[in-house]
């Protein structure tokens, strides 16, 4: 109940946030008597496109600790928790962004992110099992692990480049859309039937490909993210909590798809799905660490 309550509440600031740029921009709209205005729809596209990736980026972690549960660690009650803090800090430090919140998140399955608008105001979150299962070192290795995804500023470049991809993919939608309608339908209307049904499933399929390159960078950017964890603690220490990682991988994955792209673990795929995994193999990011 509570993820559709926030996938509502996040659709609605999109909405109410583009309605308002488009409003103090002067936006007419990009269909006229005279045919399809590019100009315009380009603006029309980008307002929405990177509307909705910047309102999910600064809703990241009020979505995130709800999504998953998570419990922030203010006062630190354990001896457990007090290693945490510190660990964190120190590792921070080392990469020089500021402290990140701290928190943890009830799951047996072992995984770790972090998330947030900027590398000085983020929050990094571990699962209860990966505390629970891993050893001391390799739990440093998983927080440097996502302290360099911070660091390295990776949720602004990823909402940045899902802001570019949304941004075409409702543009050449609404393009084929309009040619649908107007050169095949003959319509003379503009925004007949044929337009709004070949613009969504336009958008339907290009939507898919796009997100095979947003898809690649994620990636990508889990590579990076494994140098600095092995920059930050040890390389061993990085290659052991991901074969650890590997040993695990039957176990089924417990975090939302929506936020598979920001855990150490992400979900297993073959074939033609590979092309869409937010992560590349653990069996590919062990052997870039050892090849390093």
């Amino acid at each position: 109940m509570t993820r559709i309550f926030l996938f509502i509440l996040t659709n609605l600031a999109v909405f109410f946030v583009a309605s308002i740029t488009l409003n103090l921009l002067g936006f007419s709209g990009y269909l006229s008597q005279n045919g399809l205005n590019l100009n315009a729809l380009l603006v029309f596209c980008a307002v929405f496109g990177f509307t909705g990736s910047l309102v999910s980026l600064f809703l990241s972690k009020s979505m995130a600790k709800r999504a998953m549960a998570v419990q922030l660690i203010d006062q630190p009650r354990t001896r457990h928790e007090v290693w945490l803090l510190q660990t964190i800090e120190e590792l921070a430090k080392k990469a020089g962004i500021k402290m990140p919140e701290v928190g943890i998140f009830p799951a047996y399955e072992a995984n770790a992110f972090a998330t947030g608008w900027n590398k000085n105001d983020a929050l990094v979150a571990v699962s209860q099992g990966l505390l629970e299962r891993f050893s001391p070192e390799e739990i440093t290795a998983v927080l440097g692990h996502e302290i360099g995804h911070v660091a390295n500023g990776d949720m602004v470049t990823l909402a940045l480049i899902q802001g570019v991809v949304n941004t075409f993919v409702m543009f050449f939608a609404r393009i084929i859309g309009y040619f649908v309608d107007n050169v095949i339908l003959k319509n003379e209307e503009n925004r007949g039937i044929g337009f709004w049904v070949a613009s969504m499933i336009a958008e339907l399929v290009l939507g898919i490909l796009a997100s095979m390159i947003v898809m690649w960078f994620s990636r990508k950017r889990e590579f990076r993210a494994d140098y600095a964890g092995a920059s930050l603690v040890s390389p061993m220490a990085m290659i052991s909590a991901l074969q650890h990682l590997l040993a695990e991988s039957k176990i089924p994955g417990e975090m939302p798809d929506s936020f598979q792209a920001f855990g150490i673990n992400g979900a297993i795929k073959s074939g033609l799905q590979e092309l869409f995994m937010s992560h590349p193999p653990l069996e590919k990011r062990i052997a870039a660490l050892q090849n390093q």
